[in-house]
């Protein structure tokens, strides 16, 4: 089966995910988020410009990074891997969630279990943790 999601429908997942499983999986398993902070700085503030100088959330300008052209990555602590992906990667991987875990989101029934298994999909391609 093949599953066909456009790109706004797989950023929305994925920002989700962001927002429900980033700490989880973070402090789950030991791994380190990290981004270029100038990089962060400079979507901030495009993100600031385009919303008339309204707030915007971290995970917002995570999501804006990746429109900017920028890649975020996921380091394993202990085994010393890095998963970096850019907004291309989540328009390309998010679709290849283990279907049950995608239709949760789908149907808003997701919970940090969901967006650990989403996180993990579009940041090493598979669910390797938990």
């Amino acid at each position: 089966m093949e599953i066909i999601l456009t790109p706004k429908e797989s950023e929305e997942y994925f920002y989700n995910a962001l927002c429900n499983g980033l700490p989880y999986i973070c402090d789950g398993y030991d791994l380190t988020f990290e981004y270029m902070k100038k990089e962060y700085q400079s979507s901030r503030q495009n993100l600031i410009d385009a919303r008339d100088g309204n707030f915007s959330c971290f995970e917002d300008v995570l999501m804006q990074m990746l429109r900017d052209g920028h890649r975020l990555d996921l380091l394993d602590e202990e085994g010393e891997d890095r998963w970096s992906i850019r907004l291309r990667d989540v328009h390309e991987r998010v679709k290849n969630t283990p279907i049950e875990h995608l239709v949760n989101m789908i149907k808003e029934n997701d919970d940090a279990v969901t967006a650990d298994v989403i996180l993990q999909t579009v940041f090493i391609g598979d669910v390797i943790f938990g």
